[in-house]
């Protein structure tokens, strides 16, 4: 036995809690869990002591964009390009840190960024990536100017542009995404709060091109998609189109449910994004005066939307949009879903066992279980009598990915040990 974890209580992803629990892990594996009397005699090469502390799977933030964090945009205008893969390896760390081991990355990291952690040359979050969303021109994701200035993220090598017209175009920019690495691919769907020339509630893309979209990557290489999709109409189109997860969901209405029922569709609620828009207007001068004007009009319609979604059922998977906000505060959106009805059970399971299941990676992580990757979270606050201490990193004490340790603190001083 490599590592055995004593003294947690484990919340082990399922719904199950375990007092006075052990975890035996060989490699990178979870090899056994129980309580502490079956474990009697048993020894490894390191033993770490969890203090008394809460012992969680690794979270999953299943919708972050680990390349950017919003500055000011005159900022932008004068970091050089190079500067966002150096900014990146903060925001990893920070991610880390947060007790999040692996993200879907739902827009902006490449294929070299996701093999640069898998590969051990930096240290990052597990990840999904869909490179580069596809978008309209003029829709959420074309980031032009009525001055003729562009800030759309501009093409690479391993990037290509999103900005796709009609069928043939959406079918080749599908192929180009996944000639690039993409697991998943991203679509916006409607447009967005933070997009300069339109809104939330507007549709995007066809029917005809959803669909194509959706064909070609089950076609290429059985992907899936997921769908940038606020206002009702696009919403309902994405999911008859087959779309696999629904983000944000701000204008949800009856229908729309239902289909997200009838189709097994999860939906991603990033209600973090919205309120941190705002919080960071008041604050700073890094948000534009119209996505500000639009996150304060959806934000209490967009609490509303998956309150309804929860209570009938629909299928919620964490996510938080991080890079709209600060990475690292993503565990603010846990209680942001206790808010709107979900008990702090709900939000933990979303969070691992549902956002696994959203990945496809089910068999891998999200549930601490005999075989499945060690991914750890120690924390000192019981989550289920305060899950806003989730949000609090120095209360995440210690974080496994893989069962090599990415952060330890002592449980009751609050400092290295």
């Amino acid at each position: 036995m490599d590592k055995l974890i004593r003294n947690g209580v484990v919340i082990d992803g399922t719904g199950k809690v375990i007092e006075d629990a052990v975890i035996a892990i060989k490699g990178d594996r979870i090899t056994a869990i129980g309580p502490a009397t079956d474990f009697v005699g048993i020894d490894a090469k390191e033993v770490i002591d969890a203090q008394g502390g809460y012992i969680l799977p690794g979270l999953i933030d299943t919708h972050v964009h680990m390349m950017m964090e919003i500055k000011d945009v005159r900022e932008s205008l004068i970091t050089p390009f190079s500067m966002r893969f150096y900014e990146a390896l903060a925001y990893m760390k920070r991610t880390l840190d947060a007790g999040i081991t692996t993200v879907r990355d739902a827009g902006y990291a490449d294929l070299g960024v996701k093999q640069a952690i898998e590969n051990g040359l930096i240290s990052g979050p597990r990840m999904q990536i869909s490179v580069n969303p596809l978008t309209i021109t003029g829709g959420h994701g074309d980031n032009w100017m009525v001055s003729d200035m562009d800030l759309t993220n501009k093409a690479y090598p391993g990037f290509p542009s999103g900005i796709c017209d009609g069928p043939e175009q959406v079918r080749q920019k599908v192929r180009e995404m996944l000639r690039a690495g993409a697991d998943i691919i991203k679509v916006h769907a409607t447009g967005g709060v933070m997009s300069p020339t339109d809104h939330p509630e507007f549709t995007q893309f066809s029917m005809e091109e959803l669909r194509i979209i959706v064909e070609e990557a089950a076609y290429r290489k059985g992907r899936k998609v997921m769908a940038h999709a606020q206002g009702a109409e696009g919403v309902k189109q994405a999911v008859r189109a087959g779309i696999h997860s629904i983000e944000h969901g701000i204008f949800l209405d009856d229908e729309a449910i239902e289909l997200m029922l009838e189709h097994g569709t999860y939906l991603v609620p990033t209600l973090l994004a919205p309120v941190s828009v705002v919080e960071a207007s008041e604050a700073n001068e890094s948000m534009p005066a119209y996505a500000v004007d639009k996150a304060k009009e959806v934000m209490e319609i967009h609490q509303q939307s998956v309150a309804r979604a929860y209570e009938a059922g629909v299928k919620i998977a964490m996510g938080t949009d991080a890079g709209v906000m600060a990475h690292g505060t993503n565990l603010r959106e846990l209680a942001l879903m206790c808010d709107i009805g979900m008990s702090p059970m709900e939000a933990i399971l979303a969070s691992t066992k549902i956002a696994a299941e959203c990945l496809g990676w089910e068999e891998r992580i999200g549930t601490i279980a005999e075989g499945k990757l060690a991914d750890l979270v120690i924390v000192q606050d019981n989550p289920l009598e305060n899950i806003a201490s989730m949000a609090d990193t120095n209360n995440i004490k210690t974080v496994m990915q893989g069962g090599e340790l990415k952060k330890q603190l002592s449980i009751h001083a609050g400092i290295p040990s």
